[in-house]
């Protein structure tokens, strides 16, 4: 079984678009959105939910005001302002500043203060056109966005195990923080999404100082490259002195608009050459003899 994901580096570059449309096109695999924060790629592949659990990702802190003598040490150890005195209650916790790292609850003479698990997200499993989906989101102002995609690209890997599936096409967070490295670490190969721009180049570097920090093979695909084909040769002139392989060049087309708009991946919407140009990148990875770097 093998694991591709797709990253980008930054926002905006085509990666869901190119994720939505591989799963068109592959074949017996598992599909995984790891963009946790801001998930979009059900916009395009329109999962029916099979299974929904909660994901407890932070403790909160709960002041048992029967114990609490008022004394205030828990509002001067707190270092996140999440502990005030209020008119109302006195000492009172506020759930939205609590971190969850539990100083109070050492630093409180009277034992009133304890952590108490509470609800970070939802995890689903579902059902697509184009297989099983395992996708989640993060509920507002959340945090633990690492683990949640972790817990994602477990419940992947299950169904893939169950079902035999020989693939697991992940849709990654962009950026390079937390949840893009859970959305890496272990797999396969890395397909990055770039455009041709000053930022685009500048995101491609520092995505590709990561992957080759956790030993991931990489390749990249230059999205829209034909509306600055200066930047476009810049990028191709960068990748070949890292040593990465452009697999694909795909244009601009607003095709991909209409697509998008439709809720259908490129390939499934209409044939066109931006289409062509995405069978292509897929067939080259296809292609490809995909090992885990160590």
């Amino acid at each position: 079984m093998k694991q591709l994901t797709v990253i980008s580096g930054k926002g905006g570059t085509g990666k869901t678009t190119l994720v939505a449309s591989f799963a068109a096109l592959a074949e017996n695999k598992v599909i995984a959105d790891c963009d946790v924060d801001a998930p979009d790629l059900h916009l395009l592949l329109h999962p029916g939910i099979i299974k929904k659990e909660e994901f407890k990702g932070l403790k909160v802190a709960v002041m048992d005001k029967t114990l609490c003598t008022e004394c205030g040490i828990c509002e001067e150890t707190c270092r996140f302002n999440a502990i005030a005195l209020t008119e109302e209650s006195g000492y009172a916790v506020n759930p939205a500043r609590c971190e969850g790292c539990g100083a109070c609850v050492f630093s409180c003479p009277q034992e009133a203060i304890m952590l108490k698990e509470r609800v970070s997200g939802y995890v689903f499993l579902s059902q697509t056109n184009y297989g099983p989906m395992a996708h989640a989101q993060l509920n507002i102002a959340e945090e633990t966005s690492g683990k949640l995609v972790t817990v994602v690209r477990n419940r992947a890997q299950q169904v893939a195990e169950k079902q035999d599936c020989e693939l697991i096409l992940i849709d990654g967070a962009p950026g390079i923080g937390c949840p893009v490295i859970a959305s890496l670490t272990g797999v396969d190969l890395a397909l990055i999404a770039t455009e041709p721009t000053m930022s685009g180049l500048h995101d491609l570097e520092r995505i590709l100082d990561v992957t080759r920090h956790f030993g991931i093979a990489s390749i990249v695909c230059i999205n829209k490259y034909d509306i600055n084909e200066e930047n476009s040769k810049r990028i191709t002139e960068f990748c070949r002195q890292r040593g990465i392989e452009v697999i694909g060049n795909i244009p601009y087309d607003p095709v991909v608009t209409r697509a998008m708009v439709a809720g259908l991946p490129v390939v499934e919407f209409s044939e066109s050459v931006v289409s062509d140009a995405i069978k292509d990148v897929w067939e080259g990875i296809r292609g490809l003899n995909i090992n885990r770097q160590d």
